[in-house]
Formats: structure tokens, sequence, C-alpha cells
């Protein structure tokens, strides 16, 4: 017979989704008709989902989206955003993030580029890969004032920017970089290249970005390493703040 110290046993040897599901099992009859090799297999995988689902969870969390919720089941398909299911379904099977692969962004501001770009995030975080999302003004003040702390961050910032499965760079070059940022993104993006994929998100063009890096060389070196060979995603269509603010109005 089973007693509430066992559920607590359970409990206490952390395998409490196998627990939760055995005490249903007790309660519901038509499990009776069930093996015992049924009824493991059943506790079995309601254990390794939970624990599944509680990686998913704390990856999601580290990975720092805004907002948390962004998840390819929400991008919305409209003509005008020259998006089809089709690709979002290609990108969000992260084979291109397994490949250690660059995914480029363009649009318009309000179009949907960082909506998107954090869903295939999310879409990567349910894949067990590990994901950092961020601004690129806040990736390079997150490095001066770890620099200018000068107690050894810096140089912990900078490797988890550098292995991070899937970096997600949002808000690419909208501001120009100085000198010492553009040093720190050459490092950060020469360590990635062929090791860990990288997803930018921007409103100009990449012929654009050139003239926001300070130095030609710094500039051919870091450009030469995000734009050669990278898969392109040129969105398009209405302002999708004030799309879903009509939504909600209506």
């Amino acid at each position: 017979m089973l007693t509430e110290e066992h559920f607590d046993t359970l409990t206490g040897l952390r395998v409490r989704a196998m627990g939760d599901k055995l005490r249903e099992m007790a309660e519901d009859d038509s499990y009776d008709s069930c093996t015992f090799e049924e009824r493991m297999e059943t506790l079995i995988e309601a254990e390794a989902t939970a624990r599944r689902d509680r990686k998913v969870a704390k990856l999601v969390r580290e990975a720092r989206f805004k907002p948390p919720s962004a998840c390819v089941e929400d991008v919305v398909y409209l003509r005008e955003r020259k998006l089809s299911r089709d690709r979002v379904a290609r990108l969000s099977a992260c084979e291109w993030v397994e490949a250690c692969e660059v995914v480029v962004i363009i649009s318009k501001t309000g179009c949907g580029k960082s909506f998107l770009g954090q869903a295939l995030g999310n879409a990567a975080c349910r894949r067990l890969f590990t994901v950092r999302y961020a601004r690129l003004a806040d990736m390079m003040d997150d490095l001066n004032r770890c620099r200018s702390a000068g107690d050894g961050s810096y140089y912990e910032h900078m490797d988890l920017y550098k292995t991070v499965q899937l970096l997600i760079v949002d808000d690419f070059l909208t501001t120009p970089i100085a000198t010492q940022g553009a040093i720190d993104l050459f490092e950060i993006m020469e360590a990635r290249e062929g090791r860990a994929a990288t997803l930018i998100a921007s409103q100009l063009e990449p012929n654009e970005w050139h003239l926001r890096i300070e130095g030609e060389l710094m500039a051919d070196s870091i450009l030469n390493r995000i734009a050669t060979g990278s898969r392109y995603i040129d969105l398009d269509g209405p302002n999708m703040r004030e799309y879903f603010a009509k939504k909600r109005d209506s």
C-alpha cells in the first residue's frame, strides 16, 4: 500500500514528477490493466519529460529574451512580410545552429526582426542549445564595465559571448562603435566563426555596416566573418507594434 511517506521519499530522491505520476496511476482505474513494464515506462517518461522541461526553462531564463515568451508559434505570416512558414520551420529545426552558421535578419524598425530572432532562439533552447540574446550596444556596455572593474569579469563575459552555442545580437550597428568596441566585436566574431552559431538582427543593409565601425581594417575583418556565407532574411511589411495595437483595440 502506497502511503504519503512513499511519495515524500520520491520527492526527497528528486524524482517528484515520477511520484506525482505514480499517485495519479494509483488513483486512476484505467491503469489497472497495464503491465508492470507499461507502468514503469509511463513513470520514466513522466520524470524524463519533467526534467527536460526544467532544463529548457533554465536555458530560456539564461538567454535573457525580451520578451521571454517569444516563440515561433506566435510568428505572424502576413503576405507583406515575405516570410514563409516553411522557412521558419526549417530555421526552427536548428540545423544551422548545429552547423555553426550565421543568420542575418534585416528589416526597418517595427517589422518584427527582434521577435523573430528571439523566437528562433527559443526554438534553439527547446533543442537544448545554450543561447544568449543581447543588443549590440548593451554587449559593448557590459564589456566596458567589466573591463573598468578590473576584477577578471571581462574575460568571463568575453568567454560567454565567444562560446555560447547561439549568440543573438540585436540592433546590430544601430549606433556606431569606436575602436575598443570594434576590437571586442572582432574577437567575439573571430572566436565564433565555424565554432558557434550567430544570429544578427539589423535595420541596416550589410553594405551600410562598414560605415558604423571605426577603422577600415577592423571593419573589413569583422564583416568578412559575418557577411560571407550567411543566411539572410529580409523582412518587410507593416509595423508589427501598430498591427498588434490595432488588433487589441478592435
